[in-house]
């Protein structure tokens, strides 16, 4: 009998245990700073597997995390020679064209991931962590439904990429599961959206999004705002993330009153009209032109009621007609802007002063 040496098809740092181990014990990052009287930038470096352990460090583990200082060594020792053994199959090489698929910077720069610019083994770590996977093959096994989905959508408004739209998807997942909800209710959520509707003539962001996510989460609603990265041109997306959870992640996208809370709506009308098996992205393509329309006019009936509809129609076009059948009808003064474009009574450039406009610096995402 001959025996024969594991050799892993992925990688995983010491880090990656020692941050098993923070999380356990509910230590911040900050906290095992403190402790080991290492900066932030040297914790984090020693998360990512950028630092190497030795002796010193090893010891330092021991004190504060257990295991014996040799375990650390052991552990850092067996990262480094899966690390030789991926580069000597040039598997590093498929992982380079998977981080090229992903919107790495923007994934760093939104706080989703802590990795550095050009260091590919901590890349490849910390996005392979953020998705849950242990390599780029799981990744492709368990993203093939999704991707195939998203590139479907995708290729035909030829704006978003599957990769950017997937993570955004994945973080929005993550933040959602977060989220303490009770158990999903359709009657509790639809008969919260009066009340929800309310809320479009608040002009604050900060004010409105806490109350707004609130709301969602008692009728068993994960809300997330997440700003969508390059390569990602969604605005709205819905998904149920569980039997009794669901996600409505919201981008900002066009950073208008109108176009938040008609995608808000339209996502809504998602989850309380069409199956829960299935994912929703609002991308600007025609695939689901069924769902799409439905939804489409759920959000339109929620913000102007069938008895307002003629109303609509007839109102003059002017800033102070406007103004008053807005307060009216009890929604902003952008909202109306933007169904009377949507009706073609004014241009898509017309009287758009009228609506709110957000900058980031107002929005606090998740």
């Amino acid at each position: 009998m001959t025996s024969k040496q594991f050799q892993p098809e992925w990688m995983s740092p010491p880090g990656a245990t020692i941050g098993d181990i923070l999380e356990q014990r509910n230590l911040s990052r900050e906290e095992f700073a403190e402790n080991t009287g290492y900066s932030l930038d040297r914790v984090d470096r020693l998360l990512s597997g950028r630092l190497t352990i030795t002796e010193d460090v090893a010891e330092v583990l021991q004190k504060l995390l257990g295991g014996s200082a040799e375990f650390w060594l052991s552990r850092e020792d067996q990262y480094r020679d899966d690390i030789a053994h991926l580069q000597s199959k040039g598997d590093l090489s498929a992982a380079r064209a998977w981080l090229s698929e992903l919107p790495v910077r923007d994934m760093k720069k939104f706080g989703w991931v802590k990795i550095a610019d050009n260091d590919l083994n901590s890349n490849l770590a910390a996005c392979l962590q953020f998705f849950g996977v242990a390599n780029v093959s799981e990744w492709r096994t368990k993203y093939r439904g999704m991707m195939s989905a998203v590139s479907f959508r995708t290729s035909l408004s030829f704006e978003s990429q599957p990769g950017p739209v997937l993570s955004w998807l994945r973080y929005g997942e993550l933040k959602a599961a977060e989220v303490d909800c009770e158990p999903w209710n359709a009657k509790t959520f639809r008969s919260a959206l009066p009340k929800i509707r309310k809320l479009t003539r608040n002009r604050d962001p900060n004010s409105f999004l806490p109350i707004l996510k609130k709301i969602c989460a008692e009728g068993g609603v994960g809300l997330v705002i997440a700003r969508a990265p390059t390569g990602c041109h969604a605005s709205g997306a819905t998904r149920f993330i569980a039997n009794n959870k669901a996600m409505i992640l919201l981008s900002f996208r066009y950073l208008s009153d109108d176009q938040f809370w008609f995608t808000f709506f339209h996502e809504a009308g998602h989850l309380l009209l069409h199956s829960h098996k299935a994912l929703f992205i609002e991308d600007g393509s025609d695939v689901n032109q069924d769902e799409e329309s439905q939804a489409n006019h759920f959000s339109e009936d929620i913000l102007v009621p069938s008895e307002f509809k003629q109303a609509v129609m007839d109102v003059p076009l002017t800033k102070l007609a406007i103004i008053k059948f807005a307060v009216k009808l009890g929604i902003s003064r952008g909202i109306l802007v933007g169904q009377l474009q949507h009706m073609k009574r004014l241009a898509p450039n017309q009287l758009n002063w009228l609506k709110k406009r957000f900058n980031w610096a107002q929005i606090a995402t998740d």
